[in-house]
């Protein structure tokens, strides 16, 4: 049995107390890997973002809005994990600065002045202990394969799961789940339910020892 971080949802970077930088990321396959993972009796921590989507009673859940504050939960969780499952979609932009007040309509353009938000999965790569394993995802709309296996790499990840736009807000998805040397360890398409299943069997065969 292992403790699992799964990592869900989106994470909102304000731009005034009303307004935010996101995505639409539904919490739906978080949801569905973490249910997954329950049932093939592994303990879940689950960090995610604003989402509304009901999560597995027996997993504890952690909210977080931003993305650092995302990076601070995982921080602290994920040394007392065996693995990490990021199936998040951070914000990977936030403003430079964040209005006090709620900007008002002026007649002119407004220009946001944008930095990248920390990489969390790439933060935690960098401590975890011989025996940790770490999963990514990349969602691409081009060159995908190449792509991911630089985002895995970048990220050191040990697998990384490759899909596309049609997952977000969906019920379905279409994976590929490629190792370290680009090889395709499953690919699978259906519902979230059905594609987490064969993801956390992957993970039981190739990372969980």
């Amino acid at each position: 049995m292992a403790r699992i971080l799964i990592t869900s949802g989106p994470t909102r970077q304000h731009l005034d107390p009303v307004r935010y930088l996101t995505n639409a990321s539904s919490g739906r396959m978080g949801t569905a890997l973490a249910q997954a993972a329950l049932e093939a009796d592994h303990d879940v921590v689950i960090v995610t973002g604003p989402v509304d989507v009901t999560y597995p009673q027996r997993a504890e859940v952690i909210h977080v809005v931003s993305t650092e504050q995302m990076l601070d939960a995982c921080t602290s969780v994920f040394p007392h994990c065996d693995g990490m499952i990021a199936a998040a979609a951070p914000c990977d932009y936030r403003p430079v600065e964040t209005a006090r007040d709620k900007l008002s309509k002026t007649g002119h353009p407004l220009l946001l002045r944008l930095v990248e938000t920390p990489d969390i999965v790439a933060a935690l790569a960098r401590t975890k202990r011989p025996a940790q394993w770490i999963v990514g995802f990349a969602l691409e709309t081009n060159n995908e394969h190449a792509r991911a296996m630089a985002k895995l790499a970048k990220k050191n990840c040990d697998l990384i799961a490759l899909n596309g736009p049609q997952a977000i807000d969906s019920d379905r998805n279409c994976i590929k789940l490629l190792d370290r040397t680009g090889q395709v360890l499953l690919a699978t398409e259906g519902s979230k339910t059905d594609v987490s299943h064969g993801i956390v069997r992957a993970i039981c065969q190739t990372l969980i020892k």
